[in-house]
């Protein structure tokens, strides 16, 4: 019987597939006395060849799909498998007591985990969640059990879960995974961002998914209207069929926009750039016609790892996205860690609210040695292409001056030492903290741009976190309170003659960019695969109309109000 279950829309597409639930087996193990421990002991090591070979089939996907420092995350964990200190004892403790391969590899393992987990130390915590994903894949092979694994999967499917952890979404592979529902996450998660990313028509939140759907099941997702239906009926199943087909048709029809200029009906041009976390990801970004870069994201050079990135890894990613770009505006963010994001080798104490701690620019300011080579690598990238600086989680105009003053000092030096420097670069700021947006006047006189970072923005003036589904009703871009924050940035900006760019993911949202484009907002930044839609869009739209519409929509009373009037007359 069909059911129809309601989520987040988090990337937009139809997907049509057998529902694969992507559930943790159970790995229990009890203690069994064997004859033969040399048997016990050849039957580990089978079971650790298996893993290592699941693990590099894994680590080359996500190296193809994504880039080397997610790979890293399965670097990690080949590396235990292959540490002497793990499984040595895991031998001896098979031979002198004459144990099952389960029951000693279980306890040597939770000996390892509790020492870890007991120390003063995030990077040694991690790695005890690196021992634990391990022993999970080496006992499922001793118990005769499949561990779920997305990389593995080789046949179209829909994937079910909870929710997906970023070692999970570092396996899609798009050629077989057609979509996801999870329970959990909103449109800004992680798994959210980068099913957008692969282009996977994916639904969010959905709260009931796993309780509703079982394995095997027909599910079609509809990732633009945030709805999944399970064993449709065939009437639906047709419908369906020929909105896919529609959707495959538009973007089809869309490719022939990739090499125009984003301009409105009546001349009014502007700018559309992608977001990209890797080098990698700048293929995509130019394939949908993106005019620049508005965000790369470099923490993601600096996870996945134990030691920070040198400067001249830092050096190469800077300047192979530079150069791809071949001339076009590369706007690249300063390491934004904090939050929800931790760097386990950086021994940052535990704070009991993380989102307003030490993180982004803060970190930077507060660890200025690794601030200053992050600074230093960017500038000597910068004679290969077109490179803007922005400096994330700014709040006060003396954080800017200081970020500003440190890059400076590493200009100086490098131009003294020899080191060739472009003098075009532009220094930025992100806008997420409404005290920025308030002070917009100020800072428009001495930063060279503006990007509002709208993720941050709408929770910070919410007050209620992104990624908690249960204050989803809260995440409102179309708040009055949030829009008029952002025209207020963005007029501060046009009146010191600068620019106005926005990077999170409001930027792309095809109800959002009428209201935007009216305010006046320069740039346009998002994930690659929005890219085209949100030109044709522009293309229909007159700047003149919108713009008379704004004052308006910035005199609604609730965000209802202004998605009404957005639907009914823009």
């Amino acid at each position: 019987m069909e059911q129809r279950i309601k989520g987040i829309a988090a990337s937009g597409g139809i997907a049509i597939a057998k529902a694969f639930r992507l559930e943790h087996p159970d790995l229990q193990t009890e203690k069994v006395t064997v004859s033969d421990a040399e048997a016990e002991s050849a039957r580990l090591d089978r079971a650790i060849a298996a893993s290592r070979e699941e693990l590099q089939t894994i680590r080359k996907h996500a190296s193809e799909q994504l880039s080397e420092s997610e790979a890293d995350i399965f670097s990690a964990h080949l590396l235990v498998l292959d540490d002497p200190e793990l499984i040595g004892p895991v031998k001896d403790m098979i031979r002198s007591e004459q144990v099952n391969a389960e029951h000693a590899l279980n306890e040597t393992a939770d000996g390892f985990v509790a020492l870890f987990e007991s120390m003063d130390n995030e990077y040694m915590k991690e790695r005890a969640a690196d021992v634990r994903d391990v022993t999970k894949r080496i006992l499922a092979h001793l118990l005769g059990v499949t561990l779920q694994s997305p990389a593995m999967i080789r046949e179209q499917t829909v994937i079910i879960a909870e929710d997906l952890t970023p070692s999970d979404t570092v396996q899609l592979n798009p050629e077989y995974i057609q979509g996801f529902v999870t329970d959990i996450g909103g449109r800004t998660s992680h798994s959210a961002i980068l099913a957008r990313t692969l282009e996977i028509p994916a639904v969010v939140g959905s709260r009931s998914a796993m309780a509703q759907v079982e394995n095997g099941a027909t599910v079609i997702v509809d990732g633009t209207a945030g709805e999944v239906i399970v064993s449709p009926s065939h009437a639906t199943l047709e419908a369906y069929e020929e909105k896919r087909r529609l959707y495959a048709e538009e973007r089809e029809q869309l490719t022939q926009l990739v090499h125009e200029q984003t301009r409105s009906k009546d001349g009014h041009q502007v700018e559309l750039a992608g977001n990209i976390g890797s080098p990698a990801d700048v293929a995509k970004v130019l394939e949908n016609g993106g005019e620049g870069i508005g965000l790369f994201r470099t923490e993601f050079l600096y996870m996945g790892r134990d030691q920070f990135p040198t400067e001249d890894e830092q050096f190469e990613a800077y300047k192979s996205v530079l150069e791809q770009m071949g001339g076009r505006p590369t706007i690249v963010r300063t390491l934004d860690i904090g939050g929800d994001k931790e760097l386990p080798y950086l021994n940052l104490p535990e704070e009991a609210n993380p989102f307003l701690g030490i993180r982004a620019i803060r970190l930077c300011l507060a660890e200025e040695d690794m601030f200053r080579v992050q600074l230093r690598a960017l500038l000597r990238a910068s004679v290969h292409g077109h490179l803007k600086i922005m400096f994330p989680m700014i709040a006060t105009l003396d954080e800017f001056r200081r970020a500003k003053a440190v890059f400076l000092d590493e200009k100086e030096k490098l131009e003294q030492s020899g080191v060739p420097v472009s003098d075009k670069i532009e220094l930025g700021m992100m806008v997420e903290i409404p005290s920025a947006a308030l002070m917009a006047d100020q800072f428009a006189k001495e930063v060279d741009f503006f990007s509002i970072g709208t993720n941050d923005l709408i929770q910070y003036t919410m007050a209620a976190d992104r990624m908690n589904e249960q204050l989803s009703y809260l995440y409102q871009p179309f708040s009055p309170a949030v829009l008029r924050l952002i025209k207020m940035v963005i007029d501060a900006a046009h009146r010191e003659g600068k620019h106005a760019g926005m990077c999170g993911e409001m930027a792309g949202d095809e109800a959002a960019i009428p209201v935007l484009l009216g305010m006046g907002l320069d740039e346009f930044s998002m994930s690659a695969s929005s890219i085209l839609k949100a030109r044709a869009k522009i293309a229909g739209l007159s700047k003149a109309e919108m713009e008379a519409k704004i004052d308006h929509v910035l005199s609604l009373s609730s965000g209802e109000e202004v998605r009404s009037y957005i639907e009914q007359s823009l």
